[in-house]
Protein backbone atom coordinates (compact mmCIF):
# COMPACT_ATOMS: atom_id res chain seq x y z
CA UNK A 1 0.00 0.00 0.00
CA UNK A 2 1.32 3.45 -0.89
CA UNK A 3 2.37 5.44 2.18
CA UNK A 4 1.40 9.08 2.71
CA UNK A 5 4.49 11.26 3.19
CA UNK A 6 4.66 14.56 5.06
CA UNK A 7 5.23 16.53 1.87
CA UNK A 8 1.84 15.54 0.37
CA UNK A 9 -0.77 18.29 0.49
CA UNK A 10 -4.54 17.81 0.25
CA UNK A 11 -4.74 19.19 -3.29
CA UNK A 12 -2.49 16.42 -4.59
CA UNK A 13 -4.74 13.45 -3.68
CA UNK A 14 -8.46 12.88 -3.51
CA UNK A 15 -10.43 12.68 -0.25
CA UNK A 16 -11.37 9.08 -1.11
CA UNK A 17 -7.71 8.17 -1.55
CA UNK A 18 -6.80 9.82 1.76
CA UNK A 19 -9.39 7.73 3.61
CA UNK A 20 -7.52 4.58 2.60
CA UNK A 21 -4.03 5.79 3.54
CA UNK A 22 -2.12 4.24 6.43
CA UNK A 23 0.08 6.35 8.65
CA UNK A 24 3.02 4.28 9.86
CA UNK A 25 4.11 4.84 13.45
CA UNK A 26 6.84 3.73 15.87
CA UNK A 27 6.22 3.61 19.62
CA UNK A 28 9.44 4.34 21.50
CA UNK A 29 9.12 3.31 25.13
CA UNK A 30 6.63 0.54 25.88
CA UNK A 31 5.69 1.14 29.49
CA UNK A 32 2.30 2.34 30.72
CA UNK A 33 1.82 5.18 28.23
CA UNK A 34 3.35 3.27 25.32
CA UNK A 35 0.72 0.59 25.80
CA UNK A 36 -2.04 3.21 26.01
CA UNK A 37 -0.92 4.61 22.68
CA UNK A 38 -0.78 1.15 21.11
CA UNK A 39 -4.43 0.52 21.93
CA UNK A 40 -5.41 3.89 20.48
CA UNK A 41 -3.42 3.34 17.29
CA UNK A 42 -4.91 -0.13 16.87
CA UNK A 43 -8.41 1.33 17.24
CA UNK A 44 -7.78 3.95 14.53
CA UNK A 45 -7.80 2.49 11.02
CA UNK A 46 -5.63 5.32 9.69
CA UNK A 47 -2.58 4.08 11.64
CA UNK A 48 -0.35 1.02 11.45
CA UNK A 49 2.24 0.39 14.17
CA UNK A 50 5.38 -0.84 12.43
CA UNK A 51 8.02 -0.46 15.17
CA UNK A 52 8.05 -0.80 18.96
CA UNK A 53 11.28 -0.01 20.81
CA UNK A 54 12.17 -0.58 24.47
CA UNK A 55 15.38 -1.62 26.26
CA UNK A 56 13.45 -3.98 28.58
CA UNK A 57 13.30 -7.62 27.40
CA UNK A 58 9.97 -8.04 29.18
CA UNK A 59 8.47 -5.05 27.38
CA UNK A 60 9.80 -6.27 24.04
CA UNK A 61 8.33 -9.72 24.64
CA UNK A 62 4.93 -8.20 25.38
CA UNK A 63 5.19 -5.98 22.30
CA UNK A 64 5.98 -8.96 20.08
CA UNK A 65 2.93 -10.75 21.45
CA UNK A 66 0.61 -7.78 20.94
CA UNK A 67 1.93 -6.69 17.52
CA UNK A 68 3.58 -9.70 15.85
CA UNK A 69 3.91 -7.85 12.54
CA UNK A 70 5.96 -4.97 14.01
CA UNK A 71 9.72 -4.62 14.21
CA UNK A 72 10.65 -5.00 17.89
CA UNK A 73 13.97 -3.41 18.86
CA UNK A 74 15.90 -2.48 22.00
CA UNK A 75 16.57 1.03 20.69
CA UNK A 76 15.03 3.44 18.19
CA UNK A 77 17.81 3.72 15.62
CA UNK A 78 16.28 1.41 13.01
CA UNK A 79 12.89 3.10 13.36
CA UNK A 80 14.30 6.61 13.10
CA UNK A 81 16.07 5.84 9.82
CA UNK A 82 13.27 3.78 8.23
CA UNK A 83 12.25 5.81 5.14
CA UNK A 84 8.71 4.39 5.27
CA UNK A 85 8.08 5.49 8.86
CA UNK A 86 6.05 8.68 9.21
CA UNK A 87 5.38 9.20 12.94
CA UNK A 88 7.37 8.54 16.11
CA UNK A 89 5.50 8.36 19.42
CA UNK A 90 7.89 9.09 22.29
CA UNK A 91 6.98 7.47 25.62
CA UNK A 92 10.37 7.07 27.30
CA UNK A 93 11.52 9.41 30.07
CA UNK A 94 12.28 13.12 29.73
CA UNK A 95 16.07 12.80 29.90
CA UNK A 96 16.16 11.30 26.39
CA UNK A 97 13.33 13.23 24.70
CA UNK A 98 15.34 16.16 23.40
CA UNK A 99 17.68 13.88 21.49
CA UNK A 100 14.82 11.72 20.23
CA UNK A 101 12.73 14.68 19.03
CA UNK A 102 15.76 16.20 17.29
CA UNK A 103 16.60 12.90 15.60
CA UNK A 104 13.01 12.37 14.49
CA UNK A 105 12.76 15.84 12.97
CA UNK A 106 16.11 15.46 11.21
CA UNK A 107 14.75 12.26 9.62
CA UNK A 108 11.52 13.95 8.54
CA UNK A 109 9.24 12.20 11.05
CA UNK A 110 6.20 13.75 12.67
CA UNK A 111 6.38 13.63 16.49
CA UNK A 112 3.89 12.73 19.20
CA UNK A 113 5.57 13.00 22.58
CA UNK A 114 4.80 12.73 26.24
CA UNK A 115 5.62 15.68 28.47
CA UNK A 116 7.89 17.27 29.56
CA UNK A 117 9.60 17.55 26.19
CA UNK A 118 13.13 17.65 27.68
CA UNK A 119 14.94 17.43 30.99
CA UNK A 120 15.58 21.16 31.57
CA UNK A 121 13.81 24.40 30.70
CA UNK A 122 16.71 25.45 28.45
CA UNK A 123 16.53 22.18 26.52
CA UNK A 124 12.74 22.43 26.25
CA UNK A 125 12.96 25.81 24.52
CA UNK A 126 15.62 24.44 22.18
CA UNK A 127 13.19 21.66 21.24
CA UNK A 128 10.39 24.19 20.69
CA UNK A 129 12.57 26.23 18.32
CA UNK A 130 13.50 23.13 16.29
CA UNK A 131 9.89 21.89 16.15
CA UNK A 132 8.50 25.25 15.07
CA UNK A 133 11.14 25.55 12.37
CA UNK A 134 10.31 22.00 11.18
CA UNK A 135 6.60 22.81 11.01
CA UNK A 136 7.35 25.45 8.39
CA UNK A 137 8.72 22.52 6.34
CA UNK A 138 5.62 20.38 6.90
CA UNK A 139 6.91 18.27 9.80
CA UNK A 140 4.41 18.42 12.68
CA UNK A 141 4.87 17.85 16.41
CA UNK A 142 2.46 17.57 19.32
CA UNK A 143 2.59 16.74 23.01
CA UNK A 144 0.23 14.87 25.29
CA UNK A 145 -1.01 17.78 27.40
CA UNK A 146 -4.17 15.74 27.76
CA UNK A 147 -6.13 18.22 29.88
CA UNK A 148 -6.10 20.61 26.91
CA UNK A 149 -7.98 17.92 24.94
CA UNK A 150 -10.51 17.04 27.65
CA UNK A 151 -14.11 17.63 26.56
CA UNK A 152 -15.03 19.10 29.96
CA UNK A 153 -12.37 21.81 29.82
CA UNK A 154 -13.43 22.80 26.31
CA UNK A 155 -17.03 22.89 27.57
CA UNK A 156 -15.99 25.14 30.45
CA UNK A 157 -14.30 27.52 28.02
CA UNK A 158 -17.51 27.56 25.98
CA UNK A 159 -19.47 28.41 29.12
CA UNK A 160 -17.14 31.33 29.85
CA UNK A 161 -17.47 32.57 26.26
CA UNK A 162 -21.28 32.35 26.51
CA UNK A 163 -21.34 35.04 29.20
CA UNK A 164 -23.22 32.85 31.70
CA UNK A 165 -20.60 33.54 34.38
CA UNK A 166 -20.30 37.24 33.71
CA UNK A 167 -16.60 38.07 33.58
CA UNK A 168 -14.27 35.23 34.59
CA UNK A 169 -12.46 36.22 37.78
CA UNK A 170 -11.20 33.13 39.67
CA UNK A 171 -9.83 29.75 38.57
CA UNK A 172 -9.51 27.04 41.25
CA UNK A 173 -7.90 23.70 40.42
CA UNK A 174 -7.25 20.74 42.72
CA UNK A 175 -5.84 17.31 41.86
CA UNK A 176 -4.84 15.01 44.71
CA UNK A 177 -4.62 11.23 44.43
CA UNK A 178 -2.56 8.48 46.08
CA UNK A 179 -0.60 8.48 42.81
CA UNK A 180 3.08 7.98 42.14
CA UNK A 181 5.14 7.65 45.31
CA UNK A 182 8.54 9.35 45.69
CA UNK A 183 11.43 7.32 44.31
CA UNK A 184 9.35 5.17 41.96
CA UNK A 185 11.34 6.04 38.86
CA UNK A 186 10.19 9.39 37.44
CA UNK A 187 13.11 11.46 38.72
CA UNK A 188 13.80 12.78 35.20
CA UNK A 189 10.32 14.36 35.25
CA UNK A 190 10.94 16.11 38.56
CA UNK A 191 8.89 16.24 41.78
CA UNK A 192 5.16 15.63 41.82
CA UNK A 193 4.20 19.25 41.05
CA UNK A 194 6.30 19.18 37.90
CA UNK A 195 5.73 15.61 36.72
CA UNK A 196 1.95 15.83 37.16
CA UNK A 197 1.28 19.39 38.31
CA UNK A 198 2.55 20.97 35.09
CA UNK A 199 -0.66 19.67 33.47
CA UNK A 200 -2.67 21.86 35.84
CA UNK A 201 -0.34 24.83 35.43
CA UNK A 202 -0.98 24.51 31.70
CA UNK A 203 -4.70 24.11 32.28
CA UNK A 204 -5.03 27.35 34.26
CA UNK A 205 -3.35 29.19 31.38
CA UNK A 206 -5.70 27.49 28.89
CA UNK A 207 -8.83 28.40 30.85
CA UNK A 208 -7.71 31.98 31.52
CA UNK A 209 -6.59 32.53 27.90
CA UNK A 210 -3.71 34.46 29.41
CA UNK A 211 -0.09 34.09 30.51
CA UNK A 212 1.13 34.08 34.12
CA UNK A 213 2.03 37.34 35.85
CA UNK A 214 2.62 36.61 39.57
CA UNK A 215 2.73 33.52 41.78
CA UNK A 216 3.39 32.39 45.34
CA UNK A 217 3.78 28.76 46.37
CA UNK A 218 3.75 26.73 49.56
CA UNK A 219 5.00 23.15 49.56
CA UNK A 220 5.34 20.26 51.97
CA UNK A 221 7.93 17.46 52.13
CA UNK A 222 5.61 14.54 52.88
CA UNK A 223 7.27 11.55 54.63
CA UNK A 224 10.42 13.74 54.92
CA UNK A 225 11.30 13.01 51.29
CA UNK A 226 13.98 15.30 49.84
CA UNK A 227 11.53 16.90 47.36
CA UNK A 228 8.05 18.34 48.03
CA UNK A 229 5.22 15.97 47.18
CA UNK A 230 2.39 18.46 47.80
CA UNK A 231 2.27 22.05 46.58
CA UNK A 232 -0.29 24.82 46.33
CA UNK A 233 0.35 27.88 44.15
CA UNK A 234 -1.75 30.97 43.72
CA UNK A 235 -1.31 34.23 41.85
CA UNK A 236 -2.50 36.33 38.94
CA UNK A 237 -2.67 36.09 35.18
CA UNK A 238 -1.75 38.99 32.91
CA UNK A 239 -5.45 39.67 32.23
CA UNK A 240 -6.19 40.03 35.96
CA UNK A 241 -7.74 36.60 36.60
CA UNK A 242 -6.55 35.02 39.84
CA UNK A 243 -5.77 31.31 40.17
CA UNK A 244 -4.94 28.66 42.71
CA UNK A 245 -3.59 25.21 41.84
CA UNK A 246 -3.22 22.40 44.39
CA UNK A 247 -1.49 19.14 43.45
CA UNK A 248 -0.03 16.23 45.36
CA UNK A 249 0.21 12.44 45.30
CA UNK A 250 -0.57 12.42 49.01
CA UNK A 251 -4.26 11.57 49.25
CA UNK A 252 -4.58 8.52 51.48
CA UNK A 253 -1.59 6.50 50.30
CA UNK A 254 -2.16 3.92 53.05
CA UNK A 255 -5.92 4.29 53.44
CA UNK A 256 -7.93 1.07 53.40
CA UNK A 257 -10.06 2.25 50.46
CA UNK A 258 -8.28 4.70 48.20
CA UNK A 259 -9.99 7.66 46.60
CA UNK A 260 -9.05 11.08 45.19
CA UNK A 261 -10.07 14.74 45.09
CA UNK A 262 -10.08 16.37 41.65
CA UNK A 263 -11.99 19.45 40.57
CA UNK A 264 -11.88 22.62 38.48
CA UNK A 265 -13.97 25.64 39.41
CA UNK A 266 -14.49 28.80 37.38
CA UNK A 267 -15.99 31.71 39.30
CA UNK A 268 -17.22 34.75 37.45
CA UNK A 269 -18.66 38.10 38.47
CA UNK A 270 -22.20 36.71 38.06
CA UNK A 271 -22.12 32.89 38.06
CA UNK A 272 -19.87 29.84 38.38
CA UNK A 273 -19.30 26.35 37.02
CA UNK A 274 -17.71 23.40 38.79
CA UNK A 275 -16.25 20.19 37.33
CA UNK A 276 -15.36 17.00 39.13
CA UNK A 277 -14.66 13.45 37.99
CA UNK A 278 -14.03 9.93 39.24
CA UNK A 279 -11.79 8.95 36.27
CA UNK A 280 -14.85 7.28 34.75
CA UNK A 281 -17.41 10.08 34.51
CA UNK A 282 -16.87 13.84 34.41
CA UNK A 283 -19.60 16.17 35.67
CA UNK A 284 -20.00 19.90 35.13
CA UNK A 285 -22.50 21.87 37.21
CA UNK A 286 -23.25 25.28 35.74
CA UNK A 287 -24.96 28.00 37.77
CA UNK A 288 -25.19 30.76 35.19
CA UNK A 289 -27.21 33.95 35.02
CA UNK A 290 -29.73 32.36 32.64
CA UNK A 291 -28.99 28.64 32.80
CA UNK A 292 -28.59 26.03 35.54
CA UNK A 293 -27.30 22.85 33.95
CA UNK A 294 -25.88 19.47 34.97
CA UNK A 295 -23.64 17.98 32.24
CA UNK A 296 -22.40 14.40 32.64
CA UNK A 297 -20.35 12.37 30.14
CA UNK A 298 -17.61 9.69 30.15
CA UNK A 299 -14.32 11.04 31.49
CA UNK A 300 -12.13 10.18 28.49
CA UNK A 301 -8.97 9.21 30.35
CA UNK A 302 -5.70 10.43 28.87
CA UNK A 303 -7.44 11.45 25.62
CA UNK A 304 -4.77 9.66 23.59
CA UNK A 305 -7.43 8.82 21.00
CA UNK A 306 -8.19 12.54 20.61
CA UNK A 307 -4.51 13.42 20.24
CA UNK A 308 -3.76 10.84 17.56
CA UNK A 309 -6.95 11.81 15.72
CA UNK A 310 -5.71 15.40 15.63
CA UNK A 311 -2.31 14.27 14.33
CA UNK A 312 -3.86 12.05 11.64
CA UNK A 313 -6.05 14.92 10.47
CA UNK A 314 -3.02 17.22 10.48
CA UNK A 315 -0.92 14.84 8.39
CA UNK A 316 -3.68 14.02 5.92
CA UNK A 317 -4.70 17.65 5.40
CA UNK A 318 -1.20 19.09 5.54
CA UNK A 319 -2.08 21.75 8.13
CA UNK A 320 -2.16 21.74 11.92
CA UNK A 321 -5.42 20.81 13.61
CA UNK A 322 -6.47 23.96 15.52
CA UNK A 323 -6.91 22.12 18.85
CA UNK A 324 -3.72 20.03 18.69
CA UNK A 325 -1.41 21.00 21.59
CA UNK A 326 1.92 22.53 20.65
CA UNK A 327 5.30 21.75 22.18
CA UNK A 328 5.29 25.43 23.22
CA UNK A 329 2.28 24.71 25.48
CA UNK A 330 4.30 22.05 27.29
CA UNK A 331 7.42 24.21 27.60
CA UNK A 332 5.46 27.10 29.14
CA UNK A 333 3.65 24.83 31.61
CA UNK A 334 6.90 23.12 32.57
CA UNK A 335 8.77 26.39 33.01
CA UNK A 336 6.14 27.85 35.35
CA UNK A 337 5.79 24.62 37.31
CA UNK A 338 9.54 24.81 37.98
CA UNK A 339 9.24 28.51 38.89
CA UNK A 340 6.50 27.71 41.39
CA UNK A 341 8.58 24.91 42.87
CA UNK A 342 11.54 27.29 43.13
CA UNK A 343 9.33 29.87 44.86
CA UNK A 344 8.15 27.26 47.37
CA UNK A 345 11.77 26.48 48.25
CA UNK A 346 12.30 30.11 49.32
CA UNK A 347 9.70 29.69 52.09
CA UNK A 348 9.57 27.31 55.01
CA UNK A 349 8.96 23.86 53.57
CA UNK A 350 8.05 21.56 56.48
CA UNK A 351 8.90 17.85 56.50
CA UNK A 352 6.07 15.79 57.96
CA UNK A 353 6.04 11.99 58.28
CA UNK A 354 9.02 9.69 57.95
CA UNK A 355 10.83 7.47 55.48
CA UNK A 356 9.53 4.32 57.19
CA UNK A 357 6.01 5.36 56.20
CA UNK A 358 7.24 5.98 52.66
CA UNK A 359 8.72 2.49 52.47
CA UNK A 360 5.37 1.04 53.64
CA UNK A 361 3.68 3.01 50.83
CA UNK A 362 6.14 1.71 48.23
CA UNK A 363 5.71 -1.87 49.44
CA UNK A 364 1.93 -1.57 49.28
CA UNK A 365 2.09 -0.15 45.76
CA UNK A 366 4.41 -2.95 44.63
CA UNK A 367 1.69 -5.43 45.57
CA UNK A 368 -1.43 -3.53 44.45
CA UNK A 369 -3.15 -4.89 41.37
CA UNK A 370 -5.50 -1.95 40.90
CA UNK A 371 -4.86 1.60 42.02
CA UNK A 372 -3.73 5.09 41.14
CA UNK A 373 -0.69 5.59 38.91
CA UNK A 374 0.66 2.09 39.34
CA UNK A 375 3.74 1.05 37.39
CA UNK A 376 3.13 -1.32 34.43
CA UNK A 377 4.25 -4.55 36.09
CA UNK A 378 1.36 -4.60 38.56
CA UNK A 379 -1.34 -2.45 36.99
CA UNK A 380 -4.00 -4.58 35.39
CA UNK A 381 -5.43 -1.48 33.67
CA UNK A 382 -2.47 -1.01 31.29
Amino acid sequence: MQQLKAKIRPNTISDTHMQHMEITVAIIGFGRMGRCYLKAFQDDARYRVTHICDPSPECRALAAKLVPTAHIDADEQAAMTDPDLQVVCLCALADVRQQQIKQAIQNGKHVITEKPIADTTEHEWQVVAEAEDAERRGIFSTVNMYLLNSWYHHEMRRIVDSGELGELAIIRICHMTPGLAPGEGHEAEGPSFHDCGMHYVGLARFLAKSEYKTWHAQALRMWSWKDPWWLQAHGTMQNGIVFDVTQGFVYGQLSKDQTHNSYVELIGTQGFCHMTHDFKTAVIDLHGVNVTEHIERPHGGKNVDVLIDQMATTILEGRRHPDMPRLRDSAIASEYAWKMLDDARTHEMPAIGNLDELERIRERRRNLKDGYGLLPHNNKNV
